[in-house]
């Protein structure tokens, strides 16, 4: 039985060719404690909606580019290295100034009971 899975994403660049510039990674991984997008909005895109979750925190890290998160009514300036941790029932919106790059990820909020080395055994 094999213990991992494996999923080749492809290039940064080539996620725009995917549905609304997004790459998910849930069912590729098979994820079960946590869903995790890769995301490419072209300059001047804005989302077309806001929302907000029922139970799950966001975790934006942005890696290329420039643009605004907007959460409830504070817009912040994001750029390549910001990272920003969003709670489930702040509505959000994004908006790029220049081709954005991001991984976007969602887990349910306080269900991190381990994490680092607190989780891990020496083999």
């Amino acid at each position: 039985m094999q213990n991992y899975t494996t999923f080749e994403l492809g290039t940064l660049a080539n996620i725009i060719n995917k549905e609304n510039g997004k790459a998910f990674l849930k069912d590729a991984l098979q994820l079960t404690s946590c869903e995790i997008s890769v995301n490419t909005m072209p300059a001047g895109v804005k989302l077309p909606f806001s929302h907000k979750h029922k139970q799950n925190e966001e975790v934006y890290i942005f890696l290329k580019g420039t643009g605004t998160i907007t959460l409830d009514d504070v817009t912040l300036d994001v750029q390549e290295g910001t990272c920003v941790k969003v709670l489930p029932n702040v509505s959000r919106t994004m908006a790029a100034k220049t081709n954005l790059q991001y991984i976007c990820i969602q887990a349910k909020e306080n269900s991190l009971v381990q994490w680092g080395l607190s989780d891990a055994e020496l083999c």
